[in-house]
Parts: structure tokens; C-alpha cells; sequence
């Protein structure tokens, strides 16, 4: 089967497994998603990552972390710019997740960064995903 949006299907596949409190959660690798788990990492939405070789593609196996009473630290996960309608800003209206609670993820020339880091960098781009 193939997805049209494999970036819909990453954040799913995390939200899911997060709401089911699973430890561990397989996604198809590329290297989007592979600078998305990073991300995700630095910002210590998730405890681990590791790319897993399976003679193909390749899978990212991400770790889910969670708090002392198994509470989630991912509350949520949504997709913004999708295929049908992509979502473009500059560094000056870089959105502000949750009042800097949260992040956004946004794909610059310079790269896959958060909204902190683009502003930072003083550049726009596409705006992939929210992340509180």
C-alpha cells in the first residue's frame, strides 16, 4: 500500500502507540523522518531512536518515553501543512506553539529545525508539524 503522506503516518503511528502506552513504535525510515525523530529526541519528546536494517528501506524504531506514573509527555502530535494545502511562513510569523510550550516543526533551506531554531537562524519555511 502506498501513503501519500508518510508524514501523517509517522505522527500517527507515534500518537497511537502513545495513547496505548506501548514502549516502542516501528515506522518506515527516511531521512525526513529520521531529522523529525531527532528532533523529537533533542526536545525530549521520546527517549530513543535507532534505524534497524531490513534489507529495504529501513525502520526507525523510536522509544516513547513517559513520566513516573506512566502519564504521557507527548499530549499531542498534529500535521499542519499537508499535501493538498501547504502551510508556508516567514521567521517573523513563525507560529508559536501553545504559547512556547510546545513545538513546531519546519522544514527550511536549512534544513528540518524547530520554530525556536528557525527564528534563530532568521529563516522561513514549511510548516510540518505541531508538537506539545
Amino acid at each position: 500500500m502506498q501513503i501519500s503522506d508518510v508524514i501523517a503516518d509517522m505522527l500517527t503511528r507515534i500518537r497511537n502507540a502513545n495513547d496505548a502506552k506501548h514502549a516502542t513504535v516501528d515506522i518506515p525510515a527516511s531521512n525526513m523522518k529520521k531529522a523529525i525523530a531527532d528532533i523529537l529526541l533533542a526536545e525530549g519528546y521520546i527517549k530513543n531512536f535507532q534505524i534497524v536494517e531490513d534489507g529495504k528501506q529501513g525502520i526507525i524504531r523510536i522509544t516513547l518515553k513517559y513520566t513516573a506514573g506512566k502519564q504521557k509527555v507527548i499530549h499531542g502530535l498534529r500535521r499542519v501543512s499537508k499535501p493538498g494545502l501547504r502551510i508556508y511562513t516567514n521567521c517573523e510569523d513563525m507560529p508559536k506553539v501553545m504559547n512556547g510550550l510546545g513545538i513546531a516543526i519546519v522544514s527550511t533551506s536549512k534544513g528540518i529545525m524547530t520554530d525556536k531554531s528557525a527564528r534563530a537562524a532568521n529563516v522561513g519555511g514549511e510548516v510540518l508539524a505541531f508538537v506539545w
